[in-house]
């Protein structure tokens, strides 16, 4: 795992571009639209991987999957049916890099493992400070923050309170009628055309 990590980190940022301004991108949704500004320079690695799942048109046509109001609202990677899109290799968790979990913010899900995010994203919708990181610890570890909400967290906040139920394999927290991402793309800081190099399969 760690030669693939090592591996992932070269690729990565031998391919990824100096950025004359930080990175918008913007999530066109059945809600609404809400734009992300995203910090390279804080979390290089998860930048570039979410920026080849936008540029590649991962995120079209996947929904927000779990909307809990005053906690989240997390999406990019499932259909409208629920079925999990195919992804790429997970990548490092780069937590530790000083931001946190607060309202507004973007950061990737992730499983147990700290470095097992891969396409899905939430937005912290209050302080939530026990996502932080804390130690170099699975149970510490935290949840990595690379952006922020700069337009559209009305947006945000109006899909946390959507009537939720089951839906596919999750019991609860899932919007009864389907939040759609139309379509994610970047609108300024990067051309649309450069995409990271893909991390090596596992």
């Amino acid at each position: 795992m760690k030669t693939i990590i090592a591996w992932f980190c070269l690729a990565v940022l031998a391919s990824t571009p100096v950025y004359a301004d930080n990175p918008l991108v913007k999530l066109s949704t059945s809600q609404g639209e809400i734009v992300f500004e995203l910090y390279p320079e804080k979390a290089p690695l998860t930048v570039a991987n979410f920026l080849h799942y936008v540029n590649s048109g991962y995120y079209n046509g996947t929904i927000f999957h779990r909307a809990i109001n005053k906690f989240v609202v997390q999406g990019g990677g499932y259909t409208p049916d629920f079925q999990p899109k195919p992804t790429l290799s997970p990548i490092p968790n780069e937590a530790a890099n000083g931001l946190k979990n607060q309202p507004g913010t973007l950061a990737m899900a992730r499983a147990y493992d700290p470095d097992s995010a891969t396409s899905q994203f939430y937005i912290n919708l209050d302080d939530n400070k026990y996502l932080n990181y804390r130690a170099p610890d699975p149970k510490y570890f935290g949840y990595c923050v690379f952006g922020k909400v700069v337009k559209g967290m009305e947006i945000a906040k109006k899909i946390a309170l959507l009537p939720t139920g089951a839906g596919g394999n999750f019991s609860s927290d899932v919007p009864v009628d389907s939040v759609l991402i139309e379509q994610a793309e970047v609108i300024a800081g990067l051309p649309k055309t450069a995409e990271p190099a893909p991390p090596p399969s596992q």
